[in-house]
């Protein structure tokens, strides 16, 4: 199972410029207050730009693992060209990550608005990726970029849930 884990070698060939502006999102990293916040802002818009209403649930998971995927790789590389464990500055795992809160969105349509479900998307991915409960934390400990990835990539998936229980509590008990 320990090959599962391994770091992606492609962006070994990469120039370190490249590696670390993609790792940041150019300037978006380097914002000195809360650069995970300002990661996630840009994943927000990300997503609502380009893949709301555009794509169903298998598009947001198919294009949700290659960017995991593209993640692990960069942020990987980044931390040991950086020579810092999952430094503050490398927000593509907060960028890719964001999107998977919304997996089956437009179910929740019928009893709020888009930007108020897009709002509490974020708002729940930012509590569950600066708290890591339910074992998150533990994610972290994997090796390379996959442990700098993962982690916000549960974090998405735990807000996505969170909102689901939320809407079948709505539907079920609610109004």
């Amino acid at each position: 199972m320990k090959f599962l884990w391994k770091q992606p070698i492609w962006p070994r060939f990469l120039p370190t410029t490249w590696v670390v502006s993609c790792a940041t999102l150019g300037p978006v990293g380097r914002i000195r207050k809360a650069p995970g916040t300002w990661g996630s802002v840009a994943g927000l818009l990300y997503f609502t730009t380009l893949f709301a209403g555009r794509i169903g649930d298998v598009g947001l998971i198919f294009f949700g693992l290659v960017g995991v995927y593209f993640s692990v790789a960069m942020c990987g590389e980044a931390e040991f060209r950086l020579g810092e464990r999952d430094p503050g500055k490398v927000v593509l795992d907060e960028f890719v990550a964001m999107p998977l809160c919304f997996i089956g969105w437009t179910r929740w349509t019928d009893v709020a608005p888009n930007w108020a479900i897009f709002l509490t998307g974020f708002a729940l991915f930012r509590l569950f990726d600066i708290l890591k409960p339910f074992g998150i934390s533990k994610l972290q400990n994997l090796p390379g970029g996959w442990g700098v990835t993962i982690d916000d990539t549960a974090a998405a998936l735990a807000a996505c849930a969170t909102m689901h229980a939320g809407y079948w509590a709505w539907v079920t008990w609610g109004a």
